[in-house]
């Protein structure tokens, strides 16, 4: 199963990290994608650095990011700079989709 979250505020950190360790733990793949006030948290290494987990892909609306001063050129490689585009890909090809 594919499992897509959409962080949209930078609150319930502790319930994204657990909910992504325990699908991990299931080996469910997880696509993450941070937009609003939710990119404050790509501040946080604790969250950004979900996207080292195997079986997680996490990307980012630029805008978002720029509105919110998020300094995303130290942020990790892996993590997608992009669009509504992105999360509208993410969206068509979870499963099921939660929202934070």
């Amino acid at each position: 199963m594919k499992l897509g979250m959409l962080v949209n505020t930078d609150k319930h950190l502790s319930h994204i990290i657990g909910m992504v360790k325990a699908a991990r733990s299931r080996n469910h793949e997880i696509a993450i994608f941070v937009m609003d006030t939710g990119t404050l948290l790509l501040k946080n290494p604790a969250f950004s650095e979900l996207c080292l987990l195997r079986g997680v892909s996490m990307s980012f609306c630029d805008l978002s990011a720029h509105k919110g001063e998020v300094l995303t050129e130290v942020l990790p490689a892996e993590i997608q700079c992009g669009s509504q585009y992105n999360n509208a890909i993410m969206v068509h090809e979870s499963d099921r989709v939660l929202v934070f």
